[in-house]
């Protein structure tokens, strides 16, 4: 991802990505989620990031996820 871009959290289901995902779009932060889980086990993590500018106000946000 280009550099303006940061990870802000890591989860391990599509569930809790998906909510963290669409809270922050519906607060008009642009955010994305990258899997990069193995595809055969599932193990690893999804990676959430959002624009460096949004990091403080996104991380309160999900806090609760």
């Amino acid at each position: 991802m280009e550099q303006e871009w940061v990870i802000i959290a890591w989860f391990t289901d599509d569930v809790r990505s998906q909510i963290a995902v669409d809270r922050l779009l519906v607060n008009d932060i642009e955010a994305v989620a990258v899997d990069k889980r193995d595809s055969n086990y599932k193990w690893g993590e999804i990676q959430l990031y959002v624009h460096r500018d949004n990091v403080i106000i996104a991380k309160e946000i999900i806090k609760d996820l």
